[in-house]
């Protein structure tokens, strides 16, 4: 460093100190957004060895490297949000005996994906190449550990996918089996919406919050149910917008295209956008 700044930079280190100080006092060890990634990884070649491939791991060797990750991963973050790091251990079990209901939702979603799109020509070709079904892969990872009331790690899973994909899910979402994303890009489910099965959604589609209640102060109340729920056998259409934790679809409904719906529709409905 030049001598001649040197005691200028140092002056604004001691002041980011000064600032952060201020603040929530950080802890010695935070959760680290590289190695979540890695455990990603570590976890998809765990559940699909045949297509997922992470530094010429086998499978046991991936499942070793996720036993390590995990459990480190889980302790900081228990210890960040205040929560007994002892938990770690159990979570992380916890989390490996729910692999194998995973990965058979996994192969629900892509039969659903297969089925839905005259474009697959193959169930391969849906998990190598289909952003739909990397979205809802992470998402169905990041769920049970949402479910296990692990912090953090699942909402840093998810915005991966989002940053890879384009298609935003909260990890809270309850999604039923047989889901199919189609394109995908723009898609926002969030975290208190509930989906049944056979759900399909095009590119675009949002499964939002209407509004937020406000306490006293003027801030916005956290938590309730906040997102619509979907039926069985529901399809929506490109940019369709479903807003609020009190909206129902209804089993074997059809949502049309840029349709902006703020109340419940019954089942086999069919709501189409007609313009001027």
């Amino acid at each position: 460093m030049n001598e001649e700044f040197n005691d200028e930079y140092m002056a604004v280190l001691d002041e980011l100190r000064e600032i952060r100080g201020k603040g929530q006092k950080l802890p010695e060890r935070m959760t680290d957004r590289t190695r979540i990634v890695s455990l990603i990884k570590e976890i998809q070649v765990v559940l699909m060895p045949a297509f997922y491939h992470y530094r010429n791991m086998t499978e046991e060797i991936a499942f070793e490297c996720m036993l390590d990750d995990l459990s480190d991963q889980m302790w900081s973050a228990l210890c960040f949000s205040g929560q007994s790091p002892l938990m770690a251990r159990e979570k992380t079990r916890e989390f490996v005996l729910r692999l194998p209901k995973i990965l058979r939702l996994l192969e629900t979603d892509i039969q659903a994906i297969y089925d839905g799109d005259p474009a697959a020509k193959t169930k391969a070709e849906v998990v190598l190449c289909y952003p739909g079904f990397y979205a809802i892969c992470i998402y169905r990872i990041a769920h049970e550990l949402y479910e296990l009331k692990v912090p953090y790690i699942p909402r840093i899973m998810t915005e991966y996918a989002h940053e890879k994909t384009g298609i935003d899910i909260n990890p809270g979402a309850t999604i039923g089996e047989y889901f199919c994303i189609d394109h995908g890009t723009g898609i926002v489910i969030g975290e208190t919406a509930v989906l049944g099965h056979h759900v399909k959604l095009y590119q675009g589609v949002t499964i939002g919050a209407r509004s937020f209640e406000k306490d006293e102060n003027g801030n916005p109340v956290k938590g309730g149910k906040r997102h619509p729920d979907i039926g069985n056998h529901v399809v929506i259409y490109a940019n369709a917008t479903i807003l609020g934790g009190d909206t129902h679809i209804g089993d074997n409904s059809v949502i049309g295209g840029n349709v902006w719906l703020l109340k419940s529709v019954p089942a086999n409905s069919r709501i189409y956008y007609k313009g001027e």
